[in-house]
């Protein structure tokens, strides 16, 4: 990119700076839970509108479910179009512990500033208000249907901690079931032969499951708990109720790891005689298509802004930005806003997002998402090179 237009895209964000820095503080100061983030799709909502965006919110309110997602647009001549993702729902009794607050609002000061320079490029920007990510995500529903089709980039930053950022950050796949036992109650010391327990089969499929590990590959991760198992010691259990998650490095392996899951189930269920149901618990959530031209450029980016840059981590969480990334290219570099380690979903997080350094931190990433949306719309020969390396992507992933 030009250095002209990069100084540019710097001196931009700098002037958007002090609204974002608004919305951040005022996202920390009235926190909403999923599904109920009606004051801060609302207060972002405003800033697109009087930035010039045409806004539709509440956005898939019957497919979601809920009204607080919302879609907001600035058409800007033939070119790609490409989405900024914004994150605002935080977590039970701890507030925005995952710093949603913070690169929610760094989303939105790059929109902003792209409004501001839409005379340096042409294209379509949409701004897309996914609530929810620390429940079922609605970006796997807005994937679901269509949102992302023939996006040229959809792109976020995730809030990090630690003085190094990365370019990406790469994610497992996810699937979460309440798997049910049912028996027979029975008195437990005057005739136990009557019964048949639910929680000794809900106990002996977490051993399957457990007598299948030293089988699995290493991107393989089950966990679960027993949410109900009976009432009474006395009492023969009738229920017992597992809530289970999986994890795996692909889609493909995850429905392998599906069956092995379901043939656990089904063998305790057997052999204590009782039934057993699945019922699932969240939205399947998907790996990440990493996509390599996207986190060159996006690497550069953070180094011409200053910040140390490290190389993606290992997966060992799930996101619903992997489900965007099957439908196309698609980036969530990590921002450093804290030199010194902050584990996430901690209320040390949480307080973390409103360091000086946290300020300093939205305003460089806002400044490299800019200059990476900017890139997309007048680089066509970059733009086709994402494309070309994000089919290629999925190919491999569908042999995974």
């Amino acid at each position: 990119m030009k250095l002209e237009l990069m100084d540019t895209a710097k001196s931009v964000v700098r002037r958007h700076l002090p609204d974002a820095v608004e919305l951040s503080d005022a996202l920390y100061q009235t926190p909403e839970l999923a599904y109920c983030e009606i004051a801060s799709s609302k207060r972002i909502t405003e800033m697109l509108c009087k930035a010039g965006f045409e806004v539709e919110y509440p956005f898939l309110e019957k497919e979601l479910g809920y009204g607080t997602a919302f879609r907001a647009v600035l058409q800007n001549g033939e070119g790609p179009a490409a989405a900024l993702m914004v994150e605002y729902d935080a977590l039970p009794g701890i507030g925005h512990g995952c710093g949603h607050n913070l690169h929610g609002a760094l989303s939105v000061l790059a929109a902003l500033s792209l409004a501001e320079m839409k005379e340096q490029f042409q294209g379509s920007l949409y701004v897309i208000g996914t609530p929810a990510e620390e429940e079922n995500g609605a970006k796997v529903t807005m994937a679901d249907c269509g949102v992302f089709d023939g996006m040229a980039l959809a792109a976020m930053m995730h809030s990090w901690s630690g003085g190094a950022s990365q370019a990406n950050m790469d994610v497992l796949s996810l699937r979460c079931y309440v798997v049910e036992f049912f028996g027979a109650q029975a008195h437990a010391v005057a005739a136990p032969w009557k019964g048949r327990s639910a929680l000794a089969a809900a106990r002996k499929f977490l051993d399957l499951i457990d007598a299948r590990r030293e089988c699995f590959t290493p991107d393989i991760h089950v966990n679960g708990v027993i949410l109900d198992g009976g009432k009474a010691p006395n009492i023969i259990p009738d229920h017992a109720t597992i809530r289970l998650e999986f994890r795996t490095d692909s889609r493909g392996k995850l429905e392998e790891l599906d069956t092995i899951v379901r043939k656990c189930a089904n063998g305790a269920a057997l052999a204590l005689d009782c039934d057993v149901t699945f019922t699932p618990g969240l939205l399947d959530f998907w790996d990440m298509v990493r996509v390599a031209p996207l986190e060159q450029a996006t690497a550069e980016l953070l180094q011409a802004a200053e910040e140390t840059v490290g190389a993606p981590l290992p997966a060992t969480g799930s996101s619903d930005v992997g489900n965007v990334s099957y439908r196309c290219p698609t980036i969530q570099p990590l921002i450093s806003i804290n030199h010194k380690p902050i584990a996430l979903h901690t209320t040390e997080m949480c307080e973390a997002t409103r360091d000086p350094q946290a300020q300093e931190a939205l305003a460089r990433g806002a400044e490299v998402l800019t200059n990476l949306f900017l890139k997309i719309y007048n680089d066509a020969e970059f733009c086709g090179e994402v494309e070309q390396s994000f089919r290629e992507a999925c190919g491999r992933k569908q042999q995974s």
